[in-house]
């Protein structure tokens, strides 16, 4: 099997998320999730700050932390998505928000530019996650701060592989979500030391989360298909939930970590 490269794999990025560059705006997950306040409190940023919000998606971190800072750049590789992002943002009245499309693994800034960097919900499409911790740190200052949302996969690797399989089908532009393990060595081997970190368990509602990047109702049904076929092991992993054939919910895990530049 040919094993696609990084820049095929971050076009196909691109065309997903051009499609469906709206629905991240409103999406309830990306919009609305308790990690946002949490992260400006895990932060605390200053109001000298010059924030990074890599693949900023709707905008909803650069929106978070544009009241509290001087300035926040709101990156991201899709231009329609940055687009996107750009019109929600405006229309909230921030207007210290700087848009700048780039990709998360050879970012176009300076060594030692920001105050803090932040990424959330997004390194499972970084076909190099290791690229991406690496160049986050370069573009911070010392001492500054690095704040990370993501989905992990689970140590069992049934489990994880069930994981990745499934975010696969549902969304082709998805490569892979690392355990935690694998982030705490990269973070440190970037020089980056952590702080606190979090782990929650995140429930979805599974169609809606199915449909935001389905192409057709065969391809949800494909989705469905596949999560009803799992292993009674997996399904109590991700407390599968099925009612009457119908798969209703699945719940995953998340991991938010806050790190200081050495």
């Amino acid at each position: 099997m040919t094993v696609p490269s990084s820049n095929d794999v971050k076009h196909t990025v691109q065309q997903q998320f051009g499609r469906t560059a709206d629905r991240y705006v409103t999406s309830p997950t990306h919009a609305r999730g308790p990690d946002l306040a949490l992260l400006v409190e895990w932060l605390d940023p200053q109001p000298n700050w010059h924030c990074l919000d890599i693949a900023t998606g709707g905008g909803h971190v650069a929106k978070a932390l544009a009241p509290c800072v001087a300035r926040v750049v709101a990156s991201d590789l899709t231009p329609a998505m940055l687009d996107a992002a750009r019109r929600h943002l405006r229309d909230a009245g921030c207007h210290n928000v700087d848009f700048v499309i780039a990709d998360a693994e050879n970012l176009p800034f300076l060594e030692a530019t920001f105050d803090a960097v932040t990424c959330r919900i997004a390194p499972h499409h970084f076909p190099n996650p290791d690229r991406f911790v690496e160049e986050s740190a370069r573009v911070l200052k010392p001492g500054g701060k690095f704040l990370l949302i993501d989905n992990v996969a689970p140590e069992d690797a049934e489990c994880a592989a069930f994981l990745n399989a499934l975010e696969k089908l549902r969304d082709p532009s998805h490569v892979r979500c690392p355990s935690v393990r694998e982030w705490e060595e990269w973070l440190s081997g970037a020089g980056l030391r952590l702080v606190r970190s979090r782990t929650r368990r995140k429930r979805a509602e599974f169609m809606p989360w199915v449909r935001r990047m389905a192409t057709s109702d065969h391809h949800a049904a494909e989705v469905e298909a596949f999560v009803r076929s799992a292993p009674d092991r997996v399904r109590t992993c991700f407390d599968i939930e099925i009612d009457e054939g119908r798969v209703e919910a699945i719940t995953v895990d998340e991991w938010m970590a806050m790190c200081e530049r050495v």
